[in-house]
């Protein structure tokens, strides 16, 4: 069985990189990726999303197509080509897409990836193939829109010369314990036998198990409902955080005095940012809003989360004034700009909201983030986000070319926890703490 398994894993982004790099240390993979930088980057074994330790990398790297290399198409055991060629992957029988599904900037669901990519597997398809997503959508979208654009560029039809199958990512960007293979798969296919196939499938790498759905909806359900309970969640606490500030109550001191019962859900207030939660919830809301209902606590949740940046400006401008700082022209630090602590992902990362409010009160605003891209910063948001703190000139540090008027700490990384803050704050400043880790000896925190 294992040498008649060829696949081909469409995307290597957070989630396709590490997928591709499991199942190669098992079956024959070619990783396909539009991204020809990507592709050479990953060919000289490096991982610039760090999802993937460059040793690890390097060890299912081969420099040939394994799919290709034996007479019956079984290739080698434990191998990983990566290429940007169609061709590559086209004797592959499993195809496992796994593109980004976004929104748009009225946060209506974007399938274009999910168009494009099944346009380009159409084309190679061939009969037995099965073709599974791992994309984040709505249910329904799986079956009703992405298998007719494989019947069009194939030819094929459906349950017929080709079938399905659905196991959503539940990739933690960032996260070195919970990996792929350590986080129990959900699965699902067309046909109950075809079900059974992708099942067999991650079950031979997952050693967390899998759980084999009823059908492909219900699969694609469970994966948007996963995100859009913790989004509520979430939003609840933003909610009491916005209230006890009101009342001068330190909010997670409430949070870890009623995390005591036994059946307390553990969730911190803070932004709500990145290519799952603040996005999937959109993805249900506009199925169920196509279906004549309007989804209120959904709805209501993402509202909410998505005026903490604005929230988090206010109350900084807040403490500032109280102070007596000259808001306007004043200097600020902003530590972290990726959407979680110790990842270089900036996807959806809603620190931009809290700047941008900021510089709406004439604010001059630094970013220091050693995790992200300065390139990508400025290519997704138009904004100079510095790698070393050093590199700043004089007259973007503040009057004093040594401190500012304000730091705020939007993200948890390992690094600001030895940075030494005074040294950043000129001695009637304020330091707000977005992530609730500075202990005390803050002016304010969400």
């Amino acid at each position: 069985m294992k040498e008649q398994i060829k696949i081909a894993i469409i995307g290597l982004g957070y989630v396709g990189l590490p997928l591709a790099r499991l199942f190669a240390t098992k079956y024959p993979v070619v990783g396909f990726d539009i991204n020809q930088t990507r592709i050479n980057e990953l060919r000289n074994g490096h991982d610039g999303t760090l999802e993937i330790d460059d040793d690890v990398l390097k060890a299912v790297l081969v420099n040939e197509n394994p799919i290709n290399s034996s007479p019956f198409g079984g290739g080698r055991e434990g191998a990983l080509f990566c290429s940007s060629d169609l061709s590559d992957i086209a004797v592959a029988n499993y195809y496992i897409i796994t593109v980004p599904t976004p929104v748009d900037k009225n946060n209506r669901p974007d399938l274009t990836p999910l168009y494009k990519s099944s346009e380009t597997v159409g084309k190679v398809l061939k009969k037995g193939d099965i073709v599974i997503y791992e994309s984040t959508v709505y249910p329904g979208v799986t079956e009703d829109e992405c298998v007719p654009v494989l019947e069009k560029a194939s030819g094929l039809k459906f349950n017929v010369d080709f079938f399905a199958g659905y196991s959503p990512e539940r990739i933690n960007p960032g996260d070195k314990e919970h990996t792929v293979e350590k986080i129990m798969k959900v699965t699902a296919g067309s046909t109950p036998e075809i079900g059974q196939k992708v099942n067999e499938l991650y079950k031979s790498v997952i050693t967390a198990g899998t759980h084999l759905a009823p059908c492909i909806k219900v699969a694609e359900a469970a994966k948007v409902i996963e995100n859009s309970q913790r989004d509520i969640n979430i939003a609840f606490v933003n909610e009491l955080a916005k209230i006890f500030n009101l009342m001068n109550i330190d909010t997670h001191a409430v949070l870890e005095a009623a995390g005591t019962k036994w059946n307390f859900l553990p969730f911190k207030p803070g932004l709500v940012g990145g290519h799952c939660i603040g996005v999937d919830p959109y993805y249900l809301a506009q199925k169920a809003q196509e279906l004549s209902y309007h989804p209120e606590i959904i709805l209501a949740g993402r509202r909410l989360n998505d005026s903490m940046g604005e929230y988090v400006a206010s109350q900084v401008v807040k403490l500032m004034i109280k102070k007596g700082i000259t808001v306007n022209g004043a200097s600020l630090l902003m530590l972290g700009i990726t959407f979680k602590e110790n990842c270089p992902d900036v996807r959806n990362t809603k620190i931009v909201d809290v700047v941008a409010a900021l510089a709406d009160y004439g604010i001059t605003i630094t970013i220091y983030d050693p995790w992200a891209n300065p390139a990508e910063v400025q290519h997704e948001y138009g904004l100079t986000c510095h790698s070393e703190l050093a590199s700043p000139s004089p007259s973007e540090r503040g009057s004093g070319g040594e401190a500012f008027d304000a730091v705020v700490l939007g993200v948890a990384h390992k690094e600001f926890s030895i940075l030494d803050l005074a040294s950043l704050q000129k001695e009637n400043s304020v330091l707000y703490d977005v992530k609730g880790i500075l202990g005390n000896e803050v002016d304010g925190k969400l």
